[in-house]
């Protein structure tokens, strides 16, 4: 799975993606998407999932654009970067390779988790694997015997599997971003595990908001 960080300035020719499992996710600005039967305007803070060849068209603002591409194969960055686009520019955030167990029907999920300053995510597990980024506030993820610290536009990958501790920092409220995959059945739901029994007795103080989900073509 690629990250990127797509700059539309006002007024950009459009851009083509092709046929590709992805999330566009909206983080400053608007654009208009267009796909094989339809064409919607996607606002600051709103997503898309979709896996059929998209357009993006700038708006009258500069818009800026996470966008999660889920590689079939093991193509490198260039495959993915924003083609013959040279009002636009294109950036890598964040790169990870996840190994998806084939007797599940997987999802691809984009939502928001946000937390108040100093909210707390006790250890817990997903059901599946995925990348974050920060857009506002700081979060610390504690997993696999490292900490690392995330401010805004910082991005990281997690393999939901395995544990992870996340406090926020006191100073002001902390959102992020996601696109994980999970299995179909997950559809709907949370896909939160608690590891530590006496953790599902205290509050849960992140709020979360689904963007948009389907069911991913393999």
């Amino acid at each position: 799975m690629f990250l990127f960080e797509d700059r539309l300035p006002a007024g950009t020719k459009p851009v083509y993606l092709p046929r590709e499992n992805r999330a566009i996710y909206v983080a400053s600005g608007g654009v208009d998407i267009h796909s094989d039967n339809t064409i919607r305007y996607v606002s600051e803070g709103s997503a898309l999932v979709a896996e059929e060849e998209l357009t993006l068209s700038a708006t009258e603002v500069d818009s800026t654009v996470w966008r999660w591409e889920l590689a079939r194969d093991a193509s490198d960055e260039t495959a993915h970067t924003l083609r013959s686009a040279p009002q636009t520019s294109s950036e890598l955030k964040l790169t990870a390779t996840f190994e998806l167990d084939d007797r599940y029907t997987w999802l691809m999920r984009c939502d928001t988790v946000t937390f108040p300053p100093g909210g707390i995510a006790w250890t817990h597990l997903h059901q599946g694997p995925g990348i974050r980024i920060t857009r506002s506030g700081e979060i610390t993820i504690e997993t696999e015997g490292a900490t690392q610290v995330h401010g805004p536009g910082a991005a990281w990958a997690e393999k939901g599997v395995l544990p992870v501790y996340a406090p926020t920092t006191v100073k002001s409220g902390t959102t992020f971003v996601r696109c994980f995959l999970l299995p179909k059945q997950n559809m709907g739901s949370s896909s939160i595990r608690f590891v530590h029994p006496e953790d599902n007795e205290k509050i849960n103080t992140q709020k979360y908001r689904v963007l948009m989900e389907r069911v991913i073509v393999a």
